[in-house]
């Protein structure tokens, strides 16, 4: 293998700082402000969130997924639950949640017990969806192996000719997912690595805020 040496790939962070008259008395407040202030300063994708999942192993394993709702102030997302990911929430259902904007130079991560959503929310989002991912949904055992592209796209047709008028059902196994927050860090990049950090911690009845060295 090639030498792959990235020492000394760097830059600054310069555009902003985070000081605790920022932060909003409710974490989630400042997720969704912060959520806001990426898409405009242009990301395509500001929804996008690593999800980390641990198996009864130990063994942790990471994603992207896209972050859709808050639900009773938890982080929702939707996802096939015979998937990788989904069998190890099933196992154990605790997991992280990151959110990376360069454009804002921040992340957020999220830490927090996991549980499914109500099977009524995961028919009133999939029907939302546009209908090519409501039938790849459909045509899609997540993460177990298929034979080549071709089957997985006769898989498609095969559906469009059994529900030609776009109304695929939902498998039951494509769900919602909530994310009980019990720690938020909030992150925001400054010069010369000299970063601002804080933590919301719930104890039980409110959040606590700590600052955190960089």
């Amino acid at each position: 293998m090639n030498q792959v040496d990235h020492r000394n790939t760097r830059r600054d962070y310069t555009r902003a700082e985070l000081r605790r008259s920022d932060l909003t008395a409710e974490p989630a407040q400042l997720l969704a402000r912060w959520l806001e202030e990426a898409r405009e300063a242009g990301n395509p994708d500001p929804t996008a969130m690593t999800l980390a999942t641990a198996d009864a192993d130990g063994q942790p394993s990471a994603r992207i997924v896209l972050f859709k709702h808050f639900e009773g102030e938890g982080l929702c997302w939707y996802t096939d639950s015979r998937s990788h990911k989904g069998r190890d929430l099933a196992e154990n259902p605790r997991a992280a949640l990151l959110f990376y904007w360069p454009e804002t130079e921040r992340q957020i991560r999220v830490e927090g017990s996991v549980s499914a959503l109500p099977a009524e929310l995961a028919d009133d989002y999939f029907t939302q969806r546009p209908g090519g991912s409501r039938l790849a949904a459909a045509a899609s055992l997540q993460s177990q192996p298929v034979d080549d592209r071709a089957t997985l796209e006769q898989r498609v047709k095969d559906l469009e000719q059994q529900y030609p008028d776009g109304n695929v059902p939902r498998d039951p196994a494509w769900i919602g997912y909530r994310l009980a927050p019990e720690l938020f860090e909030f992150w925001q990049g400054r010069a010369s690595r000299l970063h601002d950090r804080f933590t919301y911690h719930h104890n039980g009845e409110h959040w606590e805020i700590t600052r955190l060295m960089p």
